[in-house]
């Protein structure tokens, strides 16, 4: 009897255990439509989708929708997959080759000039960027208004 009631108890926990594993899921937000690179990302791009506990991905997923907000598509991302980690990136204010204002800024002095930058970037990112009128290459900080601020940071 012992042995029975023994065996009984190990069938309820596997069945147990199996149900839960069974019912887990996970929620991703997917595309709803085709995203192209460069395309910025919004809510009304994105649902949840379910995926069971055991779904193997390829590589790091997003799993949350705040993530992904106000991000651009670095890759086309396609309707009901999950999106990589890697395939979205912060939006790029300064275009590489596309001239901007650059910025000196110490106490009550201020210089504006035009600068061309040698690389693309995002918010707060330390880019370099040729002064057009000296041809000398420096280095400065993306602002929020698309000017490369430079000196003292």
């Amino acid at each position: 009897m012992n042995v029975l009631l023994r065996f009984a108890m190990a069938a309820a926990m596997l069945a147990a255990t199996c149900h839960t594993a069974a019912g887990e899921e996970r929620v991703l937000p997917v595309p709803t439509v085709t995203i192209y690179p460069g395309d910025m990302i919004n809510e009304s791009m994105l649902k949840d989708r379910k995926f069971p506990e055991n779904y193997r991905f390829r590589t790091a997923v997003v799993e949350s929708p705040r993530v992904l907000t106000g991000k651009a598509a670095r890759r086309t991302l396609l309707p009901g997959e999950p999106i990589p980690l890697n395939a979205v990136d912060d939006p790029k204010l300064v275009t590489r080759g596309v001239q901007t204002a650059i910025l000196f800024e110490e106490g009550a002095l201020s210089i504006v000039g035009v600068g061309i930058p040698l690389q693309s970037g995002a918010l707060g990112e330390t880019i370099q960027v040729k002064n057009v009128d000296s041809g000398r290459i420096i280095t400065g900080r993306v602002q929020a208004d698309g000017k490369i601020r430079i000196g003292i940071q």
